[in-house]
C-alpha cells in the first residue's frame, strides 16, 4: 500500500513537469525553434534592441512562422530580410516611429528601392508618414504597378495630402477594382480626384471633364 502514495506524488511530478513546459511554449514561442534557429533569431532581436530598432517587429516574425509550422531555416531567413530592411529603412527616414519604419521595412522587401523612400524624410513635425507608407503597400498588394503607386504616394505626401486624403484614394481604387477596371487605371482615375493641395507637377496631363485646357504661356 505504501507505494501508492508515492507513484502518485510522482505522477503529479511529472503532470507538473509537461505543464510547466507547455506554459513555456505558450508564453515563448521561440522554445519551439531547433537550437541553432533559436540562436539565429534571438542574436537578431538582441542586435535590432542596441540598435534602437523595433525588435517587436523580429520577434512577431518568429512567432508568426512557427504558428505557421514553417521550417526553422526559413523563418531565420524570413527574420533577417525584415532586419535588414529594417536597417536599411532606418537609414533612408532617420528616427521615425517603429510602426512607421516598420511599414517603411514592408514596402522594401516588397522590392521598393530604398531610395524611393527618399520624399518622406524628414516629415514636418506631428506629421506621420504611416498612413501614407501603408497605403503605398496596400495598393501594390492590390496589383498597382509599384512604380504607379509609388509616384502617385510620393506626390500626394508632398502636395500636404491628409490621412483622409490617402485613406480616400485607397478606397476608390480598391473599388474600382472590385468592379472590374484595371489596377494600374483605376489609381490614374482616382488621382485625377485630389483636391489640389499638390504641386502644379503633379495635376493631370489631360483637363477634368467640364474644365476648360489652360493655354500654353
Amino acid at each position: 500500500m505504501s507505494r501508492y502514495p508515492s507513484l502518485l506524488r510522482g505522477g503529479a511530478g511529472l503532470i507538473a513537469i509537461l505543464a510547466s513546459h507547455a506554459a513555456a511554449q505558450a508564453t515563448d514561442p521561440l522554445a519551439k525553434l531547433d537550437p541553432t534557429s533559436r540562436f539565429a533569431v534571438e542574436s537578431m532581436i538582441d542586435s535590432a534592441r542596441v540598435a534602437g530598432l523595433p525588435s517587436k517587429v523580429l520577434w512577431s516574425r518568429a512567432a508568426e512562422g512557427i504558428a505557421k509550422e514553417i521550417d526553422g531555416r526559413q523563418i531565420v531567413k524570413k527574420v533577417r530580410e525584415r532586419f535588414t530592411a529594417l536597417k536599411d529603412a532606418r537609414a533612408v527616414l532617420g528616427h521615425v516611429s517603429d510602426d512607421e519604419l516598420d511599414a517603411a521595412a514592408v514596402l522594401l522587401e516588397a522590392k521598393v528601392k530604398p531610395e524611393a523612400l527618399t520624399p518622406f524624410r524628414n516629415s514636418a513635425r506631428g506629421r506621420s508618414t504611416l498612413t501614407a507608407l501603408t497605403v503605398l503597400g496596400d495598393l501594390v498588394s492590390r496589383g498597382v504597378p509599384r512604380d504607379d503607386a509609388l509616384s502617385a504616394i510620393s506626390k500626394y505626401w508632398m502636395g500636404g495630402a491628409s490621412e483622409a486624403d490617402f485613406m480616400g484614394l485607397f478606397r476608390g481604387v480598391e473599388s474600382d477594382i472590385l468592379q472590374g477596371l484595371n489596377p494600374g487605371a483605376a489609381l490614374q482615375n482616382r488621382v485625377r480626384e485630389f483636391p489640389g493641395r499638390a504641386p502644379s507637377s503633379i495635376k493631370p496631363t489631360t483637363p477634368l471633364a467640364g474644365e476648360p485646357e489652360t493655354p500654353n504661356s
